[in-house]
């Protein structure tokens, strides 16, 4: 009898080798779903306890920590998925690009895959700011103050971010409905239909590889590696919570900002582009004109069909050289911003 679910729609019978091998995609698609997954979990069990208010916000994340049986794990585990899928997803683009992952009939899911980085990316810095603490107030003060650069319409974007002109008692509130129901929920929605079209455009093999059916596994070491990868994953955020556990300062007012406020890491990058020059074309139109350059690559950069699943293919060249100096610029400035 054919079975039809997601799971065997993501799992057939059988699949091209290559398609099994660790070495090949380092498993990093696999990783940032399970990473996700670890994050709507954990996030609903902190939900039974975090108050999204000005005056019991910092407080219910300290009860989290302190107080609530296992709460630091539940936390830990969180704060470090959220951390750690930051780094797959982009590590998943740059194997995808240097791969030619995102050729036709790829090019609609490289597109979906860029919305989940920016689901990603915002998912973390409303989480941040959901501490209501010390620690937050670059993200609350700078961060969203970039929105007000806009021409236009930029004030009626802050207020709608905020829920006012000013950081006022509404703000917690409505970065508790942005982080759960404005980007999770489109998240997990995004991330499921990425994962599916995944499958439905052809896998991660070239077209002559489909075709081979003397080189194929059976579905079981799929979930084989799948599982490995989990259970690997699971220790190391285990190890991180253990060693590492996410700090919690006292509750910030956040009347103005300090001199030692620095952005969350993975907006350091921008926080340097700020030093440069004013906060639209520093703050806002570079990161979206970068987007905007990775969005482009199937569809201007590279348009060509051959060199799937092969990696540095001589066809996708340009791409690749886009791709490694983007990321090489992204990470410069943020080693300087992390040593200033």
């Amino acid at each position: 009898m054919k079975q039809s679910s997601f799971f065997h729609h993501l799992h057939p019978v059988t699949l091209p080798a290559r398609e099994g091998r660790f070495r090949y995609t380092f498993g990093l698609g696999g990783l940032s779903l399970y990473l996700l997954l670890v994050l709507v979990i954990t996030g609903a069990l902190e939900l039974f306890y975090y108050v999204p208010g000005v005056e019991r916000a910092n407080q219910s994340v300290q009860a989290i920590t302190y107080l609530v049986p296992f709460g630091w794990v539940v936390r830990g585990l969180h704060y470090w998925a959220a951390q750690l899928l930051i780094v797959t997803t982009v590590l998943h683009l740059l194997r995808v690009v240097l791969t030619g992952a995102y050729k036709r009939p790829r090019r609609f899911n490289w597109l979906l895959g860029l919305s989940l980085l920016v689901c990603v990316l915002l998912l973390t810095f409303t989480g941040l700011v959901l501490r209501w603490d010390t620690d937050i107030e670059w993200a609350l003060l700078v961060g969203t103050n970039l929105l007000k650069s806009i021409p236009l319409i930029g004030n009626d974007l802050y207020g709608a971010v905020v829920g006012g002109q000013d950081i006022n008692p509404d703000t917690v509130v409505r970065f508790y409905g942005w982080h759960i129901f404005g980007l999770m929920l489109p998240a997990f929605v995004i991330a499921v239909w990425h994962a599916f079209r995944v499958r439905r455009d052809g896998g991660i093999s070239s077209l002559s590889e489909r075709g081979d059916r003397s080189a194929r596994i059976p579905r079981e070491a799929l979930v084989r590696t799948e599982a490995v990868g989990a259970v690997v994953m699971t220790i190391i955020l285990l190890t991180l919570t253990l060693l590492f556990p996410p700090s919690i300062g006292p509750a910030g007012n956040f009347r103005q900002l300090t001199a030692d406020a620095a952005a969350p890491w993975f907006f350091l990058w921008v926080q340097e582009l700020l030093r440069f020059g004013d906060a639209l074309p520093m703050g806002l139109l570079i990161p979206i004109g970068l987007l905007i350059v990775l969005a482009l690559i199937p569809y201007a950069i590279d348009r060509s069909t051959t060199g799937v699943a092969r990696w540095l293919n001589r066809e996708g060249r340009a791409a690749q050289i886009v791709a490694l100096a983007m990321v090489a610029g992204l990470i410069v400035l943020t080693l300087i911003g992390a040593a200033q």
